[in-house]
């Protein structure tokens, strides 16, 4: 039988147009994966998930700073004041050593096999302390590294310098830290955070009392998420953080990828751990961010 033209151009198309629609179907499913895993994609700066990891390696870089600072503070206001300071911030279960030389006073920091803060946070290991002897000095170079430290789960590793100032141009404490930090979580996923950031305490200080401290935090860092990407983080409005609250409760950080940015508002001083992400086309999205809390 004489076969017409309509089906002999039928079954030469046929296996393009199956072929093409198994291509776009798996095309499709493997951009549903991307979504749902929290990859990156084309029409936002960084996704939900990979902002939370962001925000976790942020926090820990931000707590270890803090901590750092409060037992500098213990030594600097009771060496250079009449009365016994003590700080309620460290509790019972870390232990702390100074050895001091001709020149410098050196701190060890000592959170044991695990050591729970009163913001729940849980650290292990120790951070290590060193700056100069004399304590009346306008300004200060602290030295800060990690061993065999962990938070929350997390292992950390790196250092920072930071300059501590007595009295800055409002007439408070403030130090500025150049951190670079390393985490591995359990499951196996790293990100790295370098960068410099400022803390002026300008609420509570010298009171003994950790709860009524408060920061405002600015600065600029760099951050490479668990998939390579590269992040710079900037932050515009200061950051506030009120140390009876475990989050940021204001503020607004950029974050940019690929010269596009995306903003990140921490809200109007409410503790939560909510903060609205807006990306580049004007896109809001209300994202809780995983700052190591528990719901």
């Amino acid at each position: 039988m004489k076969k017409s033209l309509k089906q002999m151009n039928f079954k030469r198309i046929a296996p393009l147009f199956f072929g093409t629609v198994l291509l776009l179907t798996a095309s499709c499913s493997e951009e549903t994966e991307s979504v749902e895993d929290g990859t990156d994609t084309d029409t936002e700066v960084i996704s939900a998930t990979e902002l939370q990891y962001s925000d976790e390696t942020e926090m820990i870089s931000e707590e270890v700073t803090t901590i750092a600072e409060d037992v500098y503070a213990t030594d600097e206001i009771s060496l250079t004041s009449k009365f016994d300071y003590v700080s309620d911030h460290l509790p019972d279960c870390v232990t702390i050593t100074t050895v001091v030389t001709d020149t410098t006073r050196e701190k060890t920091i000592d959170f044991g096999d695990g050591c729970e803060l009163p913001n729940g946070n849980v650290l292990s290991g120790i951070i290590q302390l060193s700056y100069e002897k004399d304590m009346e000095a306008a300004s200060k170079a602290i030295a800060l590294s990690l061993e065999n430290f962990t938070f929350n789960g997390v292992a950390v590793e790196g250092s920072a310098d930071i300059l501590r100032v007595r009295s800055n141009e409002n007439g408070n404490p403030q130090g500025t830290a150049n951190a670079s930090f390393n985490a591995t979580w359990p499951e196996g996923d790293t990100a790295s955070f370098e960068g410099t950031r400022t803390r002026e305490w300008i609420e509570g200080y010298g009171s003994g009392f950790w709860g009524d401290n408060v920061f405002l935090i600015t600065g600029k860092r760099t951050y490479i998420g668990r998939e390579g990407n590269e992040f710079v983080k900037e932050v515009i409005t200061p950051l506030r953080r009120e140390m009876a609250c475990r989050f940021i409760v204001s503020g607004v950080l950029e974050i940019s990828r690929n010269d596009s940015t995306a903003s990140l508002d921490f809200g109007d001083g409410t503790c939560d751990a909510q903060g609205i992400l807006t990306q580049p086309d004007g896109t809001e999205v209300e994202i809780f961010l995983r700052r190591f809390w528990k719901k």
